[in-house]
């Protein structure tokens, strides 16, 4: 069973691939970071969770690294490289700052789109992962107009800001390296939130001018006319300028299309929609969505003087993404299309950035989850010293892998035994092809188990525990499974 290794888990986006390379039966390790507030591990848990109340069923955990892109060896520690090795062959490189202007060559967003690059690239060297899917933006084509193709990358053109350098930096980097399979590029346009649920983690680019146009609106409150403050707020843009903005739940279907068909990989894909949004329509649904009324278009150029509360308000705080209002070039999707005839991207008219826009306005721009999900039962933690034993031994090549454990639900995971002869000798994250069989069972029954309230041989004779493998006996197995118990409890 071979892993794809995603980074870039926790975002907006990377959840979503998270969550249709999972259902799409794709093993996945993903690469993370923990924060001060919850563990790699939490973070990851979070977004199960999340997942399979939406979906109304368990899911199966990914294998969780806990590291950094802007680390050398991604911060991981020996074994776990080691196992990156050993179990990855693809890595999908989602990870990426979005910050739109660097104060320093060492910040971001150079730390993290060239520099995290170079390392995670490095990484692919080491460990010999030579499958490669790369995750750009279709803005890399900056400040050029015209039609720009899938097949085109650095033709010379100028750009708005350091965020689309630094990202047709990384991509030409990636192109570069020769020790990669020919690698697959996906640059999408703008992400907003899920086209039926409204979901989004994230409130940049459409959503950074929707925010803020409800907080002025909060601010300083509409006069009789409902105009904000009595004045209008010139805005100061044509009103034709285009945005290519894409719902994610199309942007991670597409992807996960491509990547689970190797026909269409080695390509560069323009995640795109056919009909660009217009400014004067992201005008139009602010003012209905926001009530962020009396806004006027009054031509691309630089900001008016003598400008009212409000117009301060807004441009102070929108500067950022200054870069972004203008005329958007045209997009060629021929390799979309043509991969993915079957996804038509959702249109993204008035109704349907009206819909989202309110979804987030009655949620109040709800942020994700700091908070830790403590599981009832965690199993990797009832299991942590036998993976630690692991750590500290040097696994044999004659060590066999005889038995995978898939848990399902919040605190579970896979893991698979390693065994020397007949004795357990630790864990390994994940479960692989050399396994000999596959022990299924939910968190509960694990728990149940590892408690005392129930034992193995009725948990397998009542299929709370299921058996997918081999054809040993349910007594074979019973002595298996309690040896696992106990090992934990005396590596321990």
């Amino acid at each position: 069973m071979s892993y794809h290794l995603l980074t870039g888990a926790t975002g907006l986006l990377g959840n979503y691939l998270l969550r249709d390379l999972t259902l799409a039966n794709v093993p996945v390790a993903v690469l993370v970071r923990s924060n001060r507030r919850q563990t790699a591990r939490q973070r990851v848990e979070v977004a199960m969770v999340a997942w399979e109340a939406e979906l109304g069923r368990t899911l199966p955990r990914p294998v969780v690294l806990e590291g950094d892109i802007s680390q050398p060896d991604l911060g991981l520690n020996p074994n776990e490289v080691r196992w990156a090795a050993e179990y990855c062959s693809t890595l999908i490189h989602n990870a990426a700052s979005l910050t739109f202007h660097s104060t320093s060559e060492d910040g971001e967003p150079w730390r993290s789109n060239v520099g995290g690059v170079k390392n995670v690239l490095e990484f692919c060297r080491n460990t010999q992962i030579r499958k490669f899917h790369h995750v750009s933006t279709a803005y890399i084509a900056g400040l050029r107009q015209g039609r720009v193709l899938e097949t085109e990358l650095d033709v010379g053109q100028e750009f708005s800001n350091d965020y689309e350098t630094s990202k047709l930096d990384a991509e030409k980097l990636v192109r570069s390296a020769d020790f990669l399979d020919p690698v697959t590029v996906f640059r999408p346009g703008i992400i907003i939130g899920d086209a039926t649920t409204g979901l989004t983690t994230t409130y940049h680019g459409y959503y950074a001018a929707l925010q803020l146009s409800h907080t002025i609106i909060k601010a300083i409150p509409p006069d009789w006319t409902g105009i904000v403050g009595g004045q209008k707020v010139r805005l100061t843009l044509n009103g034709t300028e285009t945005k290519h903005l894409v719902p994610v739940d199309w942007v991670s279907a597409v992807m996960t299309h491509v990547m689970t068909h190797p026909e269409h990989h080695a390509r560069t894909y323009h995640l795109t929609p056919q009909h660009p949004v217009t400014t004067r329509l992201i005008r139009d649904v602010l003012e209905q969505s926001a009530g962020f009324y009396g806004a006027t278009l009054v031509g691309a150029g630089e900001r008016p003087g003598n400008a009212s509360e409000a117009e301060a308000l807004f441009y102070e705080h929108i500067r950022v993404y200054n870069s972004y209002w203008k005329m958007d070039p045209i997009f060629d999707r021929t390799n979309t299309e043509a991969a993915a005839p079957h996804l038509v991207c959702p249109h993204v008219g008035r109704d349907l950035l009206y819909k989202l826009s309110r979804i987030v306005i009655e949620k109040d721009f709800p942020s994700p989850s700091k908070r830790p999900l403590i599981p009832d039962f965690d199993v990797e933690a009832h299991l942590q010293p036998l993976l630690d034993q692991v750590s500290v031994e040097t696994v044999q090549v004659a060590d066999e892998r005889l038995l995978g454990l898939n848990v399902r639900g919040h605190g579970g995971g896979q893991w698979q035994l390693v065994l020397r002869g007949d004795q357990i000798v630790g864990l390994e994250p994940g479960n692989h092809d050399d396994r000999k069989a596959t022990c299924h069972m939910d968190v509960e029954t694990f728990a149940a188990v590892a408690r005392g309230t129930t034992t193995w041989e009725a948990a397998l004779r009542t299929g709370a525990v299921e058996i997918e493998g081999n054809g040993r006996t349910i007594e074979e197995y019973v002595v298996i499974l309690e040896q696992l118990l106990l090992a934990a409890v005396n590596a321990g």
